[in-house]
């Protein structure tokens, strides 16, 4: 449990890191518009902490990490989750700085944002599969 909690410590950091910067960055540069920098905080708030929040409920008074679903949903889920905050922070920089991108690196911070997107809904999934094994016993 504790091992979960401090995980939902680390993303609640991070969002609170990403909710500063988004504020401050916009501001130093004068922007006023809509930006990916925006999500950063939600994103690394919801599905990092609060998720590994309700994970350390569970692992509370069940064997979670038994299953082997649950140790792929760690790996997966804590890959995507970052990933996904990251190429929202790439983005959101880019939007702000009004950068000119060549249609190959738009593609790829589009591309790989959205691999971080599948790695945390295959995470969820996984997630929620242990959770069901977990619940049969």
């Amino acid at each position: 449990m504790k091992k979960y909690l401090n995980i939902s410590l680390v993303y609640g950091i991070a969002a609170m890191v990403g909710g500063v910067f988004y504020r401050e960055f916009t501001k130093w540069n004068g922007f006023t518009g809509v930006t990916a920098l925006g999500k950063v905080h939600a994103h690394l708030f919801l599905l990092g902490m609060l998720v590994f929040m309700v994970v350390s409920l569970f692992a509370a008074h069940n064997d979670l990490k038994s299953q082997k679903t649950f140790r792929i949903f760690l790996c997966v889920y804590n890959i995507g989750v970052p990933l996904t905050a990251i190429m929202l922070v790439i983005r959101g920089i880019t939007q702000v700085l009004n950068l000119s991108l060549s249609s190959a690196c738009n593609a790829a911070i589009s591309g790989i944002a959205g691999i971080g997107h599948i790695l945390t809904g295959v995470g969820i999934i996984l997630l929620i599969l242990s959770l069901r094994k977990v619940g049969e016993k």
